[in-house]
């Protein structure tokens, strides 16, 4: 009797919960909004003209390269270009003698089919040289001065930041390697990897807030746009990722924040924290059977809510539950 006075005994009630959690966070660029340039021939770096941090335009010139294989390509071109002009001539001479009849049909045919294999070398001869970084001008230049020009150009393929070079004066370059990192800062990302015990009910959607710590005047609201469907196996989490407009450059890349996920709020049986009893790793709460009779009840708990747990399963509405002295 001493003990049952000790004891408040209470039913689980129903309540409209939007729960939240916060973690760490960290500012990263938006991967869809960079560009990795190089060099489309092999050759030595001349001349520089982009440096780390500098804003680029798309199509501007970030650095010469000298190459011998653009040199060999564009003579190949001009010795197209002499074929196919040769074979013009050879099939204009052919027309004017087969009305003479000095020749039969099947030589003009001879040379035109000689004509159609040269102007099918000179196009590849110029797809060759546009693949291998020379502008449409410079392979007319070419075709119409014949001067070799062995310097080839990396150019910027979208307007951004140089946030890497990765070439230095001197240094030979293969078309594998990546000379420049671009990016366009206007629009981040901003990633939290979540405890996985912690990420089961996120999806995109969900509320979130967000506070850069370099900037703690600026509040950030949202929602998640991205939800990984697959954990972490080293740290046991899930990536969550948020859209951050950053039209004045306020957000730079590797800024530290943190980001406060809310659940939709939604009714749902709660019970006093102080109700449930921890034994190893089963939480369970006495459930009172008659006046002096209570049973130890395993239950499935979500999280923990201003002094109270979200009961996802072990009892229902009605039943009688120890919630003080319960220890």
């Amino acid at each position: 009797s001493d003990l049952l006075a000790r004891l408040r005994v209470e039913s689980p009630t129903w309540e409209t919960i939007g729960g939240s959690q916060t973690v760490a966070a960290r500012v990263d660029v938006d991967q869809r909004r960079v560009a990795r340039v190089g060099s489309k021939v092999m050759g030595r770096v001349s001349d520089l003209t982009a440096h780390e941090g500098q804003f680029v335009r798309r199509g501007q010139v970030l650095a010469l390269i000298e190459s011998t294989g653009l040199s060999d390509a564009q003579l190949a071109f001009l010795k197209a270009l002499s074929n196919r002009t040769l074979a013009q001539h050879a099939q204009a001479r052919a027309l004017i003698l087969l009305e003479a009849d000095v020749i039969g049909t099947a030589e003009l045919q001879r040379r035109e089919a000689d004509l159609t294999q040269a102007r099918a070398e000179l196009a590849a001869a110029r797809d060759q040289l546009a693949l291998m970084g020379m502008a449409g001008e410079a392979i007319d230049e070419l075709e119409r001065t014949g001067r070799l020009n062995s310097r080839s150009r990396i150019v910027a393929t979208m307007d951004g930041i140089v946030l890497q070079r990765l070439i230095a004066l001197g240094q030979v370059v293969q078309p594998a390697d990546v000379a420049f990192e671009i990016a366009d800062l206007s629009s981040l990302w901003l990633q939290a990897d979540v405890p996985e015990q912690n990420a089961g009910h996120l999806r995109p959607g969900t509320r979130a807030r967000a506070q850069v710590a370099a900037l703690p005047d600026a509040d950030i609201e949202g929602a998640l746009s991205f939800v990984s469907a697959t954990v972490n196996q080293e740290t046991r989490t899930v990536l969550a990722r948020m859209e951050l407009a950053n039209p004045h450059g306020r957000y730079k890349p590797a800024m530290l924040a943190t980001m406060t996920l809310l659940d939709q709020p939604e009714r749902q049986i709660v019970v006093p924290a102080t109700a449930v009893v921890r034994d190893g790793n089963t939480e369970s709460v006495f459930v009172q059977i008659d006046n002096d009779t209570f049973a130890l009840r395993a239950l499935s708990l979500g999280h923990e809510y201003d002094g109270r747990r979200v009961v996802k399963s072990g009892i229902r509405e009605g039943d009688r539950v120890v919630v003080e002295g319960a220890f």
